[in-house]
């Protein structure tokens, strides 16, 4: 038996009200370009729009003009998504409560997370949407997933409940150290002042 092997996700469809509506929701409010659009090849009678979440795969919305826009909450039962989560940069999501406010958008205000920070909303058909901004770069060479998995490791070690900034510092220390070699015997702490 042979795994089926993931190389990224592909694309996210969603069943979204009108075209328009879909349109000012995901290119309007959330910066998606708007990359082609054709019909559901499924199901003709509804439009099948693609949009571009920032590192060029997609997000697919059906629409149908019959369906209005109802953003209030639904709930999720199991094998439901519960919630879709985008990455916005620093400076972006500093500016999000206040660019949801403008809107008049309910939403959940920030959200510590330990490893990054989220703030939650409703998009016209009801889905919980996160914007989330990762509190750390990874090192040169790793992803977002290498520093979390090695501050998962770390933080278990220790015995503490969730990660928290220390255990993505002492990660990314890991990491660096793993990555590139040194010609010094002893790589560890030093203090340069105390002679």
């Amino acid at each position: 038996m042979r795994k089926i092997q993931s190389q990224g996700l592909h694309h996210i469809t969603l069943t979204g009200a009108g075209r328009q509506v879909s349109i000012d929701f995901w290119e309007g409010l959330l910066g998606m370009p708007f990359v082609f659009e054709q019909p559901n090849l499924d199901n003709p009678a509804e439009g099948h729009l693609y949009f571009d979440p920032g590192d060029g795969r997609l997000i697919t919305v059906f629409t149908n003009e019959d369906r209005a826009a109802d953003p209030r909450p639904r709930r999720a039962g199991p094998g439901d998504v519960h919630h879709l989560a985008f990455a916005v940069s620093r400076a972006s999501f500093a500016q999000a409560v206040a660019r949801l406010d403008e809107r008049g958008i309910a939403h959940s205000g920030v959200k510590d997370r330990g490893f990054m920070d989220s703030v939650y909303f409703r998009d016209p058909m009801g889905l919980l949407v996160e914007l989330a901004a990762y509190r750390f770069e990874p090192p040169f060479g790793h992803c977002h997933a290498d520093v979390l998995h090695e501050a998962h490791l770390i933080r278990v070690a220790r015995g503490d409940p969730a990660i928290a900034e220390i255990h993505l510092a002492d990660a990314i220390e890991v990491l660096v150290a793993r990555r590139q070699g040194s010609l010094s015997q002893d790589r560890g702490a030093k203090d340069p002042y105390a002679r």
